[in-house]
């Protein structure tokens, strides 16, 4: 019995890479519950807040001068803020502090980890925009007042400037500092799948993350390649708008959820990649050439490299002959023996469990065997 479409998840056979640090281990889970092979790539380290250093000077100098205002910009940082206060043995005092101040915390998120910490944050934004963020404190007014921002890995000088100019004076408290993964070599296999064109998609969560990538593209001599694959066949898959910002700033369009959360983003990849993959009738079979499998007549089925390459060569024109020097330069590393045409076709017809969809045109070279369309 043939399996239906629905049977197949809707990112078996596609590869997507995973840049995070923090989250990876979440993002990770969720795309390979929907199937996709995940190929993980950290282009960031987390300082945890107990060790740095920062964290601990902004902390003590609030304690030392206060705040009138204290902005909460995400759940995680001001928790694992409190967390590391309360191991410097500096809670209890901090919480005290904080008590004073007048509390705001960017979306509802935020506002229940405040909550939850014990305390109430006299506003938030139903959107979780900084932007809204800005124009409240502006709008009350912010001169001669001291502000707390507490940032989380990615710093905002657009957010502190605009403040400043106001005549406030600001408190960066940076929770979760990001710096380059001491070891690049997973970073490095993920830099040379993008540029061979072996993943599908990549994931950013986080701005510092894209600009990190793009820094060790440039110190490998690959930032034009990199940029080019992105532009062109792997997906850049981003968890909001602000995370794809230095994509864009070298023109490489990035996909977004409308939600900025992990779980849209893998619903919009689940979405995105699938539709990309325009399904064929060939021998009477439907045909869905994903990235590294195909799925006939909704049964997935696995293709090694030497084939993939060859069934989007002939995919490329369905219905016409390819000729064998045509899928010879098709194949990786084949060199100039068409008989590893012969040997990958044999094993492609194989993969995909129906020889019929490949037919053999003597002394001419192979063709799909597309259906002809059905009369108007």
């Amino acid at each position: 019995m043939r399996r239906r479409d629905a049977d197949v998840p809707p990112l078996a056979g596609f590869t997507v890479g995973v840049t995070a640090a923090r989250c990876a281990d979440e993002l990770t889970a969720l795309l390979e519950g929907r199937g996709a092979t995940v190929m993980r790539g950290p282009a960031l380290r987390i300082v945890p807040p107990a060790d740095d250093t920062e964290l601990l000077l902004a902390t003590k100098r609030l304690l030392d001068e206060g705040a009138d205002a204290v902005v909460a910009t995400t759940a995680a940082g001001f928790r694992d803020w409190m967390e590391a206060a309360d191991g410097w043995g500096l809670g209890e005092a901090l919480r005290e502090r904080l008590q004073r101040a007048e509390l705001l915390a960017r979306g509802p998120g935020v506002r229940d980890a405040v909550r939850v910490a014990g305390f109430t944050a006299v506003w938030s934004p139903g959107t979780a925009s900084m932007a809204e963020v800005l124009d409240r404190l502006l709008d009350a007014g912010v001169a001669g007042r001291r502000v707390a921002v507490q940032s989380w890995g990615e710093p905002l000088p657009g957010f502190g400037q605009a403040l400043r100019q106001a005549g406030a004076e600001v408190v960066g408290v940076p929770v979760h500092r990001w710096m380059p993964p001491e070891d690049t070599a997973p970073l490095d296999r993920l830099l040379d799948a993008v540029v061979a064109r072996a993943l599908d998609a990549v994931s950013f969560t986080s701005a510092p993350a894209a600009a990190s990538l793009l820094e060790r593209a440039d110190r490998r001599g690959m930032r034009a390649e990199v940029l080019d694959a992105l532009r062109r066949d792997v997906l850049p898959a981003c968890v909001g708008p602000m995370a794809g910002r230095p994509l864009r700033a070298h023109a490489v369009p990035v996909l977004h959820p409308e939600r900025f959360r992990l779980g849209p983003l893998v619903q919009l990849l689940a979405c995105e990649l699938p539709g990309r993959a325009s399904p064929l009738r060939v021998a009477g079979h439907r045909l869905e050439i994903r990235g590294h499998a195909a799925v006939v007549d909704g049964a997935l089925r696995a293709v090694p490299p030497a084939g993939m390459a060859l069934l989007r060569a002939l995919a490329r024109r369905p219905g016409w002959v390819v000729s064998r020097p045509e899928l010879l330069a098709a194949l990786p590393g084949a060199g100039r023996d068409e008989h590893a045409v012969e040997t990958a076709m044999a094993r492609l017809r194989t993969a995909l469990g129906t020889p019929e969809l490949i037919q053999t045109v003597v002394k001419r070279g192979y063709r799909l065997a597309l259906d002809p369309p059905p009369p108007s």
